[in-house]
């Protein structure tokens, strides 16, 4: 018979040991963030070397092609990204349930999110509506606009199966299968590396699209990756562990996913619309500026996207610790994965600064002015270390938003986002419009809203608030957790992915 000090000595027998075991092997330590983390990392990492090569692509064919191609994508992202942030929140959702073991609840948090996904799309398509009227406002020189218009109405065509998609994926990542949303991503990545190919310059017969190419590849990649998210969700053996055929139930949770996912969905919005705005203003100070700009930005996804899927691996450890009523452990996890996240960030800002020209040389064609060709490689250089100069605080805020909205604290993310998102926008027209001030002027301002905001998500983490939120509902009486459909995420006991579990 157990005694209550037995009882009492139990949890605090299992934390002694959970403590002696090492920085890699403890529960949230190195090992186990990694197995989150490293796919997801990869994942990025896969899309941005085709979104990267894929503007050298479109470099070969002009330097406007290439701007072009950065700002309309830019422009329809941070249109979209309200929607995208609210359905891909559907991440913390299945984390938390995966959390407190209970599974029946993941499909119908899956069907909430593409619920929204769905309720969505219309619109989506409907941005295409806004393309002369938005890039007419920024005036750029006309032959740059009609680029930008062109991709910009072609792309919002693969607005709805970017939506499906991050719901979707959701499914896996939100339980710690970060490794199937790796291989999906990596593969459509690669088939989106070779439509763009194919559509970009006219090969094996196909006509020659240019900018258009590019977008259209792009469209197609995203339906045929949400389309395969789909018939693995949607399986026999998903809908009989998971409930993922409870769409029902996904209409019940719609209003608490749309509830905390809507402010994390505004923070990305209003992120991406100030880079966006940031954009559109340098583009105004001429074509060179646009050029570097854009190239430099194209650039820095290299560290920015890996280091977005570290962060991604933060929110997902936060939601399924916090679903154990672990708040400790989140905690650790968060820490744990900044270290690995300021590893790279500094590594790759020594490489921008060190040897600049390993990044820049791809997006130079043969021929043409080289004067002036001179004049974007030098700017280039200058950009690239402004980008090191802010890298590791944008390491750092990307960490703490995950971990913040993991937990649940979206409201506040979003309130800071709009303060420092709206700053910036504005003291970035100051310096172009009114006062006149050039490329550099303007890349000081983006820095130190970077930095502002790796500070304040600091200090909200530090400040533990986090540590008692939850975005799922309290457990029913008598519900209890489920057992688990397949091993919790065991670092020990790695997790082969089959055919039938796919």
């Amino acid at each position: 018979m157990q005694t209550a000090t037995d009882a009492t000595a139990a949890p605090a027998a299992a934390a002694a040991a959970e403590e002696n075991r090492s920085w890699w092997t403890r529960p949230a330590g190195g090992r186990e963030v990694m197995v989150v983390a490293t796919p997801l990392v990869v994942s990025t990492l896969s899309w941005t070397i085709m979104t990267f090569v894929d503007r050298m692509f479109l470099a070969q064919v002009s330097g406007e092609s290439m701007s072009a191609a950065f700002t309309g994508g830019t422009v329809w992202f941070a249109f979209l990204s309200i929607a995208l942030g609210t359905c891909s929140y559907t991440n913390t959702f299945v984390a938390q349930y995966h959390g407190g073991r209970r599974r029946k609840r993941i499909g119908p948090a899956v069907w909430a999110g593409v619920w929204i996904a769905l309720l969505c799309s219309p619109l989506a398509l409907a941005m295409t509506l806004l393309a002369e009227p938005v890039f007419r406002l920024a005036k750029h020189p006309p032959s740059l606009e009609a680029l930008e218009i062109s991709y910009f109405s072609i792309i919002c065509y693969g607005g709805p199966a970017l939506l499906l998609g991050a719901s979707l994926s959701a499914f896996y990542s939100g339980r710690g299968r970060t490794d199937i949303v790796m291989w999906v991503d990596g593969a459509f990545a690669l088939v989106n590396l070779v439509l763009d190919y194919l559509l970009i310059f006219g090969k094996f017969g196909l006509p020659e699209m240019g900018i258009e190419g590019a977008a259209w590849g792009t469209a197609i990649a995203m339906w045929l990756k949400a389309a395969t998210f789909a018939v693995m969700v949607f399986g026999y053996r998903n809908r009989r562990l998971y409930n993922t055929g409870d769409y029902r139930g996904g209409w019940e949770l719609l209003g608490r996913l749309t509830r905390f996912g809507l402010p994390g969905g505004l923070q990305m919005m209003l992120d991406v619309a100030g880079f966006s705005i940031f954009i559109l203003l340098v583009s105004r100070l001429g074509e060179l500026e646009a050029e570097a700009t854009g190239m430099a930005f194209s650039i820095s996804s290299v560290a920015f996207m890996p280091a977005w899927g570290l962060g991604m691996a933060a929110g997902i450890l936060v939601g399924q610790h916090l679903g154990e009523n672990r708040d400790d452990l989140a905690a650790r996890a968060t820490w744990t994965t900044l270290t690995f996240s300021l590893g790279y960030m500094g590594f790759v800002s020594a490489l921008y600064v060190l040897f600049p020209s390993m990044f820049l040389v791809g997006f130079f064609r043969e021929g043409g002015d080289e004067a002036y060709r001179q004049q974007v490689w030098d700017t280039g250089v200058v950009l690239l270390r402004f980008i090191a100069a802010y890298n590791l605080l944008d390491a750092a805020a990307m960490v703490f938003i995950n971990a913040l909205k993991g937990a649940g604290d979206t409201r506040f993310i979003s309130a800071v986002s709009l303060v420092l998102a709206s700053c910036m926008a504005a003291a970035t027209w100051i310096a172009v419009e009114p006062l006149g001030r050039g490329i550099y002027t303007c890349w000081t301002l983006i820095a130190a809203w970077v930095w502002l905001q790796g500070f304040v998500f600091l200090l909200r983490f530090l400040g533990g608030k986090w540590r008692s939120m939850r975005v799922v509902e309290p457990e029913v009486a008598g519900e209890g957790p489920d057992e688990p459909a397949e091993p919790a995420m065991e670092i020990d006991a790695p997790q082969p992915i089959t055919v039938a579990e796919a």
